[in-house]
């Protein structure tokens, strides 16, 4: 069965930065697209980083503005959502969530059919 599991969530200052971790375990060695979404209070979810494993293709939303990077980290079967420079429009619940029916990278977020629980992050002062 395919996990997925994310964390690294909470309350950041504007400017701040976070890292959220999707661990992940059950997807094939043969290769899968794994991204991160998120969904503002009384917004439409919208697709944040997606990277393609094995081969490490990335996409980053346009309002990213090379504020995120997305990385993987074998060691730990996970992938990494490094944020930086966060805004107070960036909060929002973020999920991280694969597929394994391509295996390059996928941005919208039908395509995609495992979902971990969402992680809660608040940009305030």
């Amino acid at each position: 069965d395919v996990q997925l599991q994310a964390s690294g969530g909470g309350l950041v200052q504007p400017g701040g930065s976070l890292r959220l971790s999707c661990s992940a375990s059950g997807l094939p060695e043969t290769g899968y697209s794994i991204g991160w979404f998120r969904q503002a209070p009384g917004k439409e979810q919208e697709s944040v980083s997606c990277m393609s494993i094995p081969d490490g293709t990335t996409y980053y939303g346009d309002f990213v503005k090379s504020r995120f990077t997305v990385a993987s980290d074998n060691t730990k079967s996970a992938v990494d959502l490094q944020m930086t420079d966060l805004k107070p429009e960036d909060t929002a619940v973020y999920y991280c969530a694969a597929t394994d029916r391509y295996t390059s990278v996928q941005y919208r977020d039908i395509f995609y059919n495992y979902w971990g629980q969402g992680t809660l992050v608040t940009v305030s002062s």
